[in-house]
């Protein structure tokens, strides 16, 4: 006969640690000037541009990432605006990572502003965990510096820990046991789940679910009809503190993208700075040794929707023939006239390692493969200006190194 008592509750085993403000703290930290004041970090000084990140004082007054400079200037007249400067972003990601490692080994770095660390044994009450997490906010501030706040997480997995490291901010520490939820989640919104996006939202509300409750109300059955698939058996363990691992070894894509500034603002510029971004997405690709199946650009306008475009292409890591292939997408670029491009991105998908790769009878890869190596050699030894494909020669001194927050600049090919 089964047991009718419910599976044991899984115990906090996660700690996730979340940088408050994190590239607008940086500058707060290396400029004592700015301490204190609404600060945006911004890609360029242009009122058309977007802010990137904004300081906790700017945020009281409404200013947040991705609102417009111009708009933000009006909200909080006295903002003070810098330019991003990624290196520095990532110099004090590195010097985080080592201080929390100090204190409670880090398992995963999420983000450049995000990472998760296992609790170690004997920490795994409410009073020593809270101990631990205090420890770790003060060896960050010893190492890395004071104005570098960050929210703390416990829970029993690292979904649950990302969602209480969102609960309280900036600066704090929420637990939450297993036992804990629904009861103290249930009047966050659906969106506050990572994974909920606005997409899956509506496929929610579709299927009656319109809270957290509900959603929790929900059997695993229910929740794999939800999402299509095994996504809703996975959701359904998160929400009940269950760790889910997934395969790191696989690269779902390989991308860049570029605000452009506003001398640049034409087709053919925007172009040239296309051309150089797919030229240092290739680098990468060769560097982790994978090939690319489908390629996809986008572009977004100031006075017009977004355009994209995509195509497949026969599994290729050569340079040339990703360039012939954007070259032949351009020539789809809309024809209406005086539009202003503001940003261009260039995205692999569909990729797969070198040891799944099935070469072609007609593999342009391997005529390319020797000077592939060499511009990939000199552009490390001596820069990306060394040598170059020369569509890009009208963009080469932009398209430099940008952080996403989901992904961390690898300095030798991005720089």
């Amino acid at each position: 006969m089964p047991s009718s008592h419910p599976p044991p509750r899984p115990p906090l085993s996660a700690l996730l640690v979340d940088f408050n403000s994190y590239f607008a703290s940086c500058e707060q930290q290396v400029r004592p000037e700015l301490r204190g004041k609404p600060v945006g970090v911004v890609p360029m000084l242009a009122d058309s541009t977007c802010l990137i990140a904004a300081s906790y004082e700017a945020k009281k007054f409404g200013v947040k990432t991705l609102t417009n400079v111009g708009e933000a200037k009006k909200l909080i007249p006295d903002i003070l605006l810098v330019v991003a400067r990624h290196e520095i972003y990532i110099d004090f990601h590195h010097k985080a990572i080592k201080a929390v490692d100090e204190i409670a080994p880090v398992r995963e770095v999420l983000s450049i502003d995000e990472m998760i660390c296992d609790l170690p044994a004997g920490y795994r009450t409410v009073e020593r965990v809270t101990e631990l997490a205090n420890d770790i906010k003060r060896n960050l501030a010893a190492k890395v510096g004071a104005y570098l706040k960050v929210s703390i997480g416990i829970a029993p997995n690292t979904f649950l820990a990302k969602l209480a490291s969102d609960m309280q901010k900036p600066d704090g520490l929420v637990i939450l046991q297993a036992n804990d939820v629904p009861a103290k989640i249930e009047n966050l919104p659906l969106r506050a789940l990572n994974g909920i996006g606005h997409n899956m939202e509506v496929r929610l509300n579709h299927y009656g679910i319109h809270t957290i409750a509900q959603l929790y109300a929900q059997t695993s059955d229910q929740l794999r009809t939800v999402w299509g698939g095994v996504g809703g058996d996975r959701f359904y363990q998160k929400l009940r503190g269950v760790e889910i691992h997934v395969d790191e070894s696989e690269i779902g894509s390989i991308g860049h993208s570029h605000v452009l500034p506003p001398v640049l603002r034409n087709k053919n510029d925007a172009y040239a700075v296309l051309d150089r971004l797919t030229q240092k997405a290739a680098m990468r690709l060769r560097k982790v040794d994978y090939f690319v199946g489908r390629l996809a650009i986008k572009v977004k306008f100031i006075n017009a929707p977004s355009w994209e475009y995509e195509t497949r292409l026969m599994q290729t890591q050569d340079t040339l023939a990703l360039l012939h292939a954007i070259d032949a997408m351009w020539k789809k670029y809309p024809k209406k006239k005086h539009l202003i491009p503001l940003q261009v991105a260039v995205t692999f998908w569909d990729l797969a390692p070198a040891g799944g790769h099935t070469a072609s009878l007609f593999d342009v890869d391997n005529d390319n493969k020797q000077l592939n190596s060499v511009i990939d050699a000199v552009s490390l030894k001596y820069g990306k200006r060394a040598v170059y494909f020369g569509g890009a020669h009208r963009a080469i001194d932009h398209g430099k190194m940008a952080i996403a927050f989901n992904h961390i600049p690898d300095v030798e090919t991005e720089g």
